[in-house]
């Protein structure tokens, strides 16, 4: 019986290798960088589309998102960052971020 056991936690091993190999298909590529950063990218695009949401269960942040020459950049940050005033920013419930 104990071939079976270990059978079964192979599977499930394999299980969860599929589903975090499908989460990043699914995210694409994401870069996370500093808050000053993001901002310094935001500013780079003419029009940037910006995705704001508060997140943390015990210590509140601002998560956001956008994308500059294919490429997804994400960052966290203690208050709100102060975006270009050409950025068009839509609110979100939630970011999640993998891994």
């Amino acid at each position: 019986m104990a071939y079976a056991a270990g059978g079964a936690s192979a599977a499930a091993g394999v299980a969860a290798q599929r589903a975090i190999a499908n989460a990043s298909k699914a995210s694409g590529v994401i870069v996370r960088v500093t808050a000053e950063d993001f901002r310094s990218i935001a500013g780079k695009s003419e029009r940037p589309l910006v995705v704001v949401a508060r997140g943390g269960l015990i210590k509140k942040t601002y998560r956001y998102l956008t994308s500059y020459k294919g490429l997804a950049f994400y960052t966290e940050a203690d208050n709100e960052i102060t975006l270009p005033s050409k950025s068009e920013v839509v609110t979100a419930e939630k970011i999640w971020i993998p891994g």
